[in-house]
């Protein structure tokens, strides 16, 4: 029943090596003061990038960047961006700022998420797992991208995004997601119809990247977009998920190292989608993929490939982002 506990395969090993030279560019990753998203920073600034660790608390986040650096980051730098994803404004606002800051973007991974119910509809009126999980995400990456289009004609670039997805989204079936209320569909009440709520937002991540990359692609701008499934990986939010099910956390702690990965091995698939030499020597295998561990191109279910829902998803999301004076 918990189809998340299925024991994983030993993932095929990256390293920084197998990563491009990151000098001279410049990185965001969203939720990145811990879990995948921290491992993810330290893999990229070890390459030389400039990493801007995108979270809401500073402490937390200034914390997390001295670790790294006691760790060993190399030459790469790592700074805080303040980024709430509760509010579309605020993200706006934290994109707005970085662009006042950077006169260049060349990797944007939207890492951050929240997975645990119960879920609720904000004072925008849409649910609050939708907002944090795509719309906001949505909101951040539109205002950036206009300097990443930019970026792109710098010669030698290689300017990617990445949306980190869950298999949650595997679970779900949507048949539209025309119109706002599209983006509020609740299951119910309890925990694995509380998951399939969360994997709506999930699909949203896949989708959101196909559609972008069509309307790239038709612009012919170079900008690889892809969603990446981690796989199942031992962090903060893993460990929280699993202690409100009843007499499931004390299992996990027994059974755990069979059960996830660390985090580092965890953000394998999301370095290689931003930084591996290879997705951009094979453009049309990876532009607009999803990927699965270790780094393969995976097939999502029809609803993760249906580019009708992906269309909606992109004029309900600029529609709701409109209604609030986002866009």
């Amino acid at each position: 029943m918990l189809w998340f506990l299925s024991k994983q395969k030993k993932p095929d090993m990256i390293s920084e090596e197998d990563l491009s030279d990151l000098h001279g560019k410049v990185v965001i990753v969203t939720g990145s003061n811990c879990g995948i998203g921290y491992a993810t920073v330290q893999f990229l600034a070890r390459k030389g990038a400039k990493v801007y660790m995108a979270a809401r608390n500073e402490g937390k986040a200034r914390e997390a960047i001295k670790q790294l650096k006691e760790e060993d980051i190399a030459d790469g730098t790592v700074e805080w961006l303040e980024l709430d994803l509760e509010d579309p404004r605020k993200a706006k606002k934290a994109a707005e700022k970085f662009l006042k800051k950077e006169k260049r973007l060349d990797v944007l991974i939207n890492n951050a998420a929240v997975g645990l119910g119960p879920f609720k509809i904000n004072s925008d009126g849409i649910l609050d797992v939708m907002t944090i999980n795509h719309v906001s995400h949505f909101a951040f990456t539109q205002t950036l991208l206009p300097l990443m289009k930019e970026t792109c004609k710098e010669d030698g670039s290689d300017v990617r995004i990445v949306n980190l997805t869950s298999a949650a989204f595997l679970q779900v079936e949507v048949d539209s997601f025309a119109g706002k209320e599209s983006l509020n569909k609740v299951y119910g009440p309890g925990l694995l119809q509380e998951i399939k709520t969360y994997g709506i937002s999930k699909l949203a991540n896949v989708l959101y990247m196909k559609e972008l990359q069509v309307r790239l692609d038709a612009e012919n701008v170079p900008i690889i977009c892809t969603s990446v499934y981690p796989g199942t990986v031992t962090t903060p939010g893993t460990l929280r998920f699993f202690s409100v099910i009843p007499y499931i956390s004390w299992l996990t702690k027994i059974i755990g190292p069979w059960l996830f990965v660390p985090q580092r091995q965890g953000a394998y698939t999301s370095v290689f989608a931003a930084a591996s030499p290879k997705v951009k020597l094979n453009r049309e295998k990876y532009a607009g993929a999803y990927l699965e561990p270790v780094a393969k191109v995976g097939k999502p279910t029809k609803y993760g490939e249906d580019m009708r829902l992906a269309e909606e998803l992109w004029e309900t999301t600029e529609s709701v982002l409109k209604e609030i004076g986002v866009l």
